[in-house]
């Protein structure tokens, strides 16, 4: 049987992946004591790789594809190193806490003499995204040492470095360190990958292409719900006047004439303030239900 080798990312990453593919539809079961996730579609296999190193494996046709986010994507494009082309399938934009962006961000202490990033010629600024440090860097054309660091990397200004590059999402951890961030290096979010060699083969392209659906699908559903209602055709502007729709509400006739059916998809944010408002313009026999999938 022909099989698709897809790479899920170990760390931070791992448990919020796992949970977009179980609303996508694919139940992934790890184990602490392998690296070989099982799934429950027989035409994938599994393997945790650090996302960090995740387009290097594609890249060189150990993996077909995998998960990955565009800083580690940019960090090994930078190394130069290419065996396979890789190409960006699906945008997924979802992070270890939230569905959205994380920022690689220039950090110092509050209370240093680094107040822009020109400031910092010849002082020593400590990352994981070396590469992508340096070049940008050198774009603004300031001379620095970039040192890879292999974690804890808030506690190293001031003794250990001057600064740092990292990544965040809220930035708490930087001001719960004292860090002031000074600018944004880049924006990254997770990205579906697959290799040139994979895309070329039909069978495998059809594959890769089908997961993508099914994960976007996952995360245009992700804060939805949908609603369904009855309501007399004499409120139905009313109603109709209430509800924002992902594209225009569904109204079916039901068996009394009078009366129709209304279906649509809205925020789960606002359901609690929308039901009461429907319920006075004349809706009947309301029910919120929870959602997956959105395909678009």
């Amino acid at each position: 049987m022909t099989t698709l080798k897809l790479g899920i990312p170990k760390g931070s990453l791992q448990d919020a992946t796992i949970q977009l593919f179980a609303r996508a539809g694919f139940n992934v079961y790890v184990s602490s004591r392998s690296y070989f996730p099982t799934i429950d579609d027989p035409e994938i296999e599994c393997m945790l790789i650090r996302a960090q190193e995740m387009a290097r494996y594609v890249c060189d046709g150990v993996l077909d594809a995998g998960l990955t986010g565009q800083d580690w994507i940019a960090e090994h494009k930078l190394g130069g190193q290419v065996k396979h082309a890789i190409t960006s399938v699906a945008d997924l934009v979802y992070a270890k806490q939230s569905f959205g962006k994380v920022r690689w961000v220039l950090a110092a202490p509050e209370d240093s003499r680094f107040k822009s990033p020109t400031d910092f010629a010849n002082a020593t600024i400590a990352t994981e995204l070396v590469r992508v440090t340096k070049a940008y860097f050198d774009r603004l054309e300031v001379p620095v040492n970039v040192e890879f660091s292999w974690g804890a990397t808030e506690v190293k200004p001031p003794v250990l470095a001057d600064a740092i590059v990292e990544a965040t999402e809220t930035g708490s951890t930087l001001r719960a360190n004292r860090l002031r961030i000074l600018d944004t290096v880049m924006e990254s979010n997770t990205q579906l990958i697959a290799n040139d060699a994979a895309l070329a083969d039909p069978w495998k392209r059809t594959k890769i292409e089908n997961i993508a659906l099914l994960l976007r699908a996952a995360i245009e559903a992700q804060g939805r719900v949908g609603l369904m209602l009855n309501v007399r055709c004499a409120d139905l502007d009313r109603v109709l006047a209430l509800l924002p729709a992902l594209q225009r509400p569904t109204i079916s006739s039901l068996s009394d004439r009078e009366w129709v059916a209304v279906n649509t998809i809205i925020e789960e944010r606002t359901v609690r303030d929308l039901i009461p408002k429907l319920k006075a313009a004349g809706g009947q026999g309301i029910v919120e239900y929870p959602l997956n999938k959105i395909v678009v």
